[in-house]
């Protein structure tokens, strides 16, 4: 029998309530991992309760740097440190021409999809600088190219720029930082929506018009499955890609963004 990948490893998986966050930390504690999950949403809990292992839950608001700080500090007094980082957190809140964008939607778009990384990458610094070294996996997007949903784009364009630029910055510190880039993915219903004041008919009708630019750009015409987003980002926080860092990889059916 082969050690697991992450046996004796400390993972802070963000988003982990819901989607791809949620299958990323449960198949990461099922590999021997020691899992904060970490989430807003209060049933984060009873997600960490269905993971094998060693795992805890925590809810943290990571569009405040308070909340990022806490989690790390929640994740090393838990655990006795922390070795692995996967930023889940983010998801476009609206879909919708740009110009039909108000300002306030915009900041909220940007704070949903790139402050918590950018907080995040922040905060656990000082975790991996004592470790030794460490790994972070930020979860980009390929709509960095794509149709209504420009500030979303622009948020997700902002986490390449974190991932490359801060895997240069702290190579010599042993810390490596990469991203994956996904397309769209079909996931179960959200128990909490992506947009708590619901969609009109237009914006409902914007969003298809999205979805159907998605699945058009791939190559194999369809949406991926969680499973086939959960697989790359953990490889990237594997051992096994120990000479990979500062790349974005797509993970969207041939559509490179």
């Amino acid at each position: 029998m082969t050690t697991p990948r992450f046996a004796g490893k400390v993972m802070v998986v963000t988003g982990a309530a819901q989607g791809i966050g949620r299958g990323v930390a449960l198949r990461a504690a099922a590999e021997g991992a020691r899992v904060v999950f970490v989430d807003r949403a209060e049933f984060v809990a009873e997600v960490a309760a269905e993971a094998a292992g060693e795992s805890a839950g925590f809810v943290a608001d990571l569009e405040t740097y308070e909340g990022a700080a806490a989690a790390m500090a929640f994740a090393n007094e838990r655990f006795g440190g922390i070795d692995i980082l996967i930023n889940g957190v983010g998801g476009a809140i609206r879909m919708r021409p740009f110009a039909e964008f108000e300002p306030a939607q915009i900041d909220a778009e940007i704070r949903r999809s790139l402050m918590p990384t950018l907080y995040t990458c922040h905060a656990v610094l000082p975790y991996l600088l004592k470790r030794g070294g460490g790994t972070i996996v930020n979860v980009s997007s390929n709509a960095t190219r794509g149709i209504r949903r420009v500030p979303y784009s622009a948020a997700k364009g902002g986490v390449n720029a974190i991932t490359q630029s801060l895997a240069m910055e702290y190579a010599e510190h042993n810390i490596r930082v990469a991203a994956t880039a996904p397309g769209g993915t079909t996931a179960p219903p959200r128990r909490i929506p992506r947009n708590a004041a619901g969609d009109s008919d237009q914006e409902i009708a914007w969003m298809n018009e999205a979805v159907a630019q998605v699945t058009e750009s791939t190559f194999v015409k369809r949406y991926g499955t969680l499973d086939e987003q959960v697989a790359p980002i953990l490889f990237l926080a594997s051992d096994d890609a120990g000479y990979i860092t500062g790349t974005v990889l797509p993970v969207a059916g041939g559509d490179t963004g």
